[in-house]
């Protein structure tokens, strides 16, 4: 009995990296496009003290 508690142990382990790692995945996808936009900004900023 103690080794099918180890088990269902491992897969909920597993399963909540998985969740948490779908997460991280959306979330990277979500903001990579503001974080761009935003080093895009910052450079013409920059740029445009420049001149």
């Amino acid at each position: 009995m103690k080794k099918m508690r180890k088990g269902q142990t491992m897969v909920e382990y597993i399963l909540i990296i998985s969740l948490v790692a779908i997460a991280l995945i959306a979330v990277v996808k979500v903001f990579t496009g503001k974080v761009g936009d935003k080093f895009d900004e910052a450079g013409d900023a920059i740029e445009d003290a420049g001149n």
